[in-house]
């Protein structure tokens, strides 16, 4: 998968890649090249079209003469604005020049009078001040540059281009500088930024765009960086292959635990979450009050009655789950339970202990995980998804996360971490990727931060996080058609770090085709984001396929 890396790991990749024959030069045409190529994919008939670019004094102003270069070249009308009266970018500068571009110094327009009449003439805007080399706050001239753009552009049809990042953008933290151009594409070049996934940079960044720049692949730094970026290429690659000759049994039987009066819903989608994905069978475990609510609308499951109490599973369920559990493969605990006391009960009851086996008269004989110990043995559960109301019920119980199975996957939302952690959600969402690996190596499970920018960290301190924020998945019932997913993957065998990360990545994914075909994300509902996911497992099966 892609990196994303912070402002001293992308010197340093770049420092590696020159010493292995990679120069500067190269990277820099590289770079101007895909941003060439990304606004022609953009815009119609590019040689009719205006173009402003502002080009900073280092690297990133040599992207954008490449960039002034080769759209000069193609018979647009490009001006190019300097911030400085001497830079490193010479070479560059002279061949934008020959290829037609107009440069125009800060002393040849001291009162920015030409700057602001091109823009206003401007289809396209290219910001190549700074990149990641930004510091926050911004001095005067890239400050007030900016500041006229971000006035003059305001509510006109103006493409608005970022050369690796928006200036003003700190690469690191996510912070921004007030008079930053929002971008409605970035162009980041060998790897993602940190910054770029941090709120409010974020919103700066627009549609995030990974450009190669020639770095070799086995550069050492690479392997040493544990954060990555989903990708729907590395996401088709995890997918199962469904051999033609395969049957229901081939692809694994998830048992979902779900529902109560309240939420009857919950249980629907996420069962049916986990069959979009692809598990054989799906079996769901309701409280009898809901179950003919549920099977209406998922014929295609087979359901385990479980007794309710008040309209909620009570604890006289719990033998009848442990017997389910001897032939599935995959677990999900949680959707639509509430969080009554004969639920808490419930729940308790399938992660006591063995010393409260003992005292309850309910043991039974266990093998030991890795992250349990003996006190902790519980019955030997298949792969298992823990998700909403059954994190709250199963964080009651004393060190409830040695009481699971190694490497279960908690998918909590900011509020149910706040509950597991102890912080706040304010600490929670300023610092999302270090609070979700630590909890990680902590409890010894994947955690599944989910929000903006979802966060699946391992207990080894991998790190994934994937490139969706989207308003859209801001709606309940989303979180049980993603616990579904992910449910329906390690039923298939896949392991539940894989399953995490392409169950995340397919729902931020459909969310994106939901939002396209509704139109609106106020109006996408989480039925929406269930039926659009095979369309999004076939844009990531086509990505695989179609990678070099």
């Amino acid at each position: 998968m892609p990196k994303i890396v912070t402002v001293e790991q992308m010197h340093m990749l770049e420092s590696e890649a020159a010493s292995c024959g990679v120069s500067y030069d190269h990277m820099m045409e590289m770079a101007g090249a895909a941003v060439f190529e990304h606004i022609c994919a953009r815009i119609t008939d590019v040689s009719s079209k205006n173009f402003v670019v502002v080009a900073g004094p280092g690297n990133n102003g040599g992207d954008g003469f490449v960039v002034a270069r080769l759209l000069a070249a193609s018979g647009a009308s490009v001006n190019v604005f300097t911030i400085n009266t001497t830079d490193n970018n010479a070479d560059n500068k002279q061949k934008a020049l020959l290829a037609g571009a107009t440069v125009i110094a800060p002393e040849d327009d001291y009162e920015m009078e030409i700057y602001t009449r091109e823009i206003r003439k401007a289809d396209v805007f290219i910001d190549a001040i700074f990149g990641t080399g930004a510091r926050v706050p911004l001095k005067s001239v890239a400050a007030k540059m900016l500041g006229i753009a971000s006035v003059e552009l305001d509510g006109r049809e103006v493409l608005r281009v970022a050369v690796d990042c928006p200036s003003g953008l700190d690469c690191d933290t996510g912070v921004v500088d007030e008079n930053i151009l929002y971008a409605d594409i970035s162009i980041t070049f060998g790897a993602a930024k940190i910054g770029q996934f941090i709120f409010p940079g974020a919103d700066a960044v627009g549609e995030l765009v990974l450009a190669d720049i020639g770095w070799p692949s086995d550069l050492s730094i690479l392997d040493s960086i544990q954060l990555n970026i989903a990708s729907g290429a590395s996401v088709g690659s995890m997918m199962p292959e469904r051999s033609r000759d395969s049957h229901k049994g081939t692809f694994g039987t998830a048992l979902v635990v779900a529902g109560s009066i309240n939420y009857s819903g919950a249980a629907y989608l996420a069962a049916a979450g986990a069959y979009r994905v692809g598990a054989g069978l799906v079996t769901v475990a309701v409280p009898g009050i809901i179950h003919g609510i549920v099977a209406s609308q998922l014929p295609e499951a087979t359901y385990i009655i479980l007794p309710s109490d008040m309209g909620v599973i009570s604890d006289s369920g719990v033998p009848i789950l442990r017997q389910a559990l001897e032939n599935v493969d995959s677990l999900l605990l949680g959707p639509g339970w509430g969080t009554e006391r004969p639920t808490a009960d419930f729940i308790h009851g399938i992660f006591s202990s063995v010393k409260d086996d003992v005292t309850a008269g309910i043991g039974f004989a266990v093998e030991s995980k890795g992250n349990t110990n003996a006190e902790f043995d519980t019955q030997r559960l298949p792969p298992t998804v823990v998700d909403a109301d059954g994190l709250r019920l199963l964080a009651q119980l004393p060190e409830w996360y040695l009481r699971l199975p190694a490497c279960s996957v908690l998918t909590p939302h900011p509020g149910e971490m706040a509950f597991l952690t102890g912080l706040s959600i304010d600490e929670i969402q300023s610092d999302r990727i270090n609070v979700a690996s630590r909890f990680a190596i902590e409890w010894g499970h994947i955690v599944v931060l989910k929000g903006a920018f979802t966060v699946v960290c391992t207990p080894e301190g991998n790190v994934t996080v994937n490139p969706f924020a989207n308003s859209a998945l801001a709606c309940a019932g989303t979180g049980d058609v993603l616990a579904g997913l992910i449910a329906g993957l390690l039923a298939q065998g896949m392991q539940p770090h894989q399953a995490a990360v392409a169950g995340t990545f397919l729902h931020g994914l459909a969310g994106e085709i939901a939002l396209s075909e509704v139109g609106t994300a106020a109006s996408v509902l989480a039925s929406d984001v269930l039926d659009v996911t095979p369309k999004a497992i076939s844009s990531v099966m086509s990505q695989f396929a179609s990678r070099d």
